[in-house]
């Protein structure tokens, strides 16, 4: 028989222990509690209930499983690594028994997450943990279904459509130091570059970052990116002023623009502080970027140049305004 208590938080406890199998799940209704320990004791009795391995391992035991076993193999494990190590020291979910997690536990913790960071945030997070617990029940056994089957998402926060302006692109340079016709190296001043090449390219950071002159064919005004975040190879064009911005470069160092992510992220904050310029990313110069490119190729080649197989994901970066539109009817 199963046996019900009331939790001090108002959530009910079931506790089952039948034919060997010991489970327990709380939820907001002793209905609710009810219904699941009589469904439990009905698949235990008619030989449907499925004993899973991971019985006795908790979600924080999954989620470094997982770490270890899938993450690593990621392009961006590091940042993923570090998000599952906070999940495992600060969550308290990671503390109960995944046999024991219910939709309600991820109820609660989502609403809980929801007053600490934005929306897009815990829908990303989610992502992870839904991921997660799906390579546990496909591959490894540990459950029998994922607790986030049937979890209400966040609404999604509006997506930016941040463009920049003929005169913030004018105020960032002058703070960089950068004199196309006077030039001086240094980080400040490739940072500039790099800033320009983006709103050319629509190239992402990570890929200029990346850029080595190997791979950079000026007699074809292309430039090869051999990985990029879609984990796949792409050419992208050269208009004739991204060549300019490239010849500015020393030829001295492999790596194209000299500097690396930590470097470019870190000196566009500075540059763009200094320059009053407000509420810009540089992944906004990919806004921008489309959003240009989109007036000269069409949208079959402007994929193909961005690296975006999804149409619903390039219309999220094409952000002309309706004025200019109505211009050009």
């Amino acid at each position: 028989m199963a046996s019900f208590r009331k939790l001090k938080s108002g959530k009910w406890r079931a506790e089952v222990c039948c034919k060997g199998v010991r489970r327990s799940a709380s939820f907001f209704k002793k209905a609710s509690a009810q219904a699941w320990a009589a469904q439990l004791e009905s698949s235990i009795y008619d030989g449907s209930y499925k004993c899973v391995s991971g019985a006795n391992k908790t979600f924080g035991d999954l989620l470094l499983e997982y770490e270890q076993r899938v993450s690593a193999k990621k392009k961006g494990w590091k940042k993923e690594s570090v998000r599952i190590q906070r999940f495992v020291r600060d969550d308290p979910i990671c503390k109960i028994l995944v046999a024991d997690l219910t939709t309600n536990d991820f109820a609660l913790w989502r609403d809980q997450r929801l007053t600490e960071v934005s929306a897009s945030t815990v829908n990303r997070e989610l992502n992870l943990l839904s991921h997660a617990l799906n390579i546990a029940k496909n591959e490894w056994g540990w459950i029998a279904d994922s607790p986030l089957k049937g979890l209400r998402r966040p609404a999604p926060a509006e997506h930016r459509s941040r463009l920049i302006s003929a005169d913030e692109i004018e105020r960032f340079l002058f703070v960089c130091g950068f004199d196309e016709e006077f030039f001086e190296d240094s980080i400040q001043t490739r940072v500039a570059i790099a800033f320009l090449f983006a709103i050319e390219t629509a190239m992402r950071a990570g890929e200029i970052v990346a850029l080595t002159w190997d791979f950079v064919y000026f007699d074809r005004r292309v430039c090869f990116l051999p990985d990029s975040k879609t984990g796949r190879s792409r050419e992208v064009p050269l208009s004739e002023r991204a060549i300019e911005l490239l010849k500015l470069l020393s030829k001295n160092k492999k790596n194209c623009f000299n500097l690396t992510s930590s470097q470019l992220d870190s000196h566009f904050r500075k540059c763009r502080e200094k320059a009053n310029i407000s509420d810009l990313h540089f992944h906004d110069t990919r806004h921008e970027a489309i959003t240009r490119l989109s007036r000269k190729v069409n949208v079959l080649q402007l994929a193909r140049i961005v690296g975006i197989r999804d149409l619903k994901i390039l219309m999220v970066y094409y952000n002309e305004s309706v004025d200019d539109i109505a211009k050009n009817l």
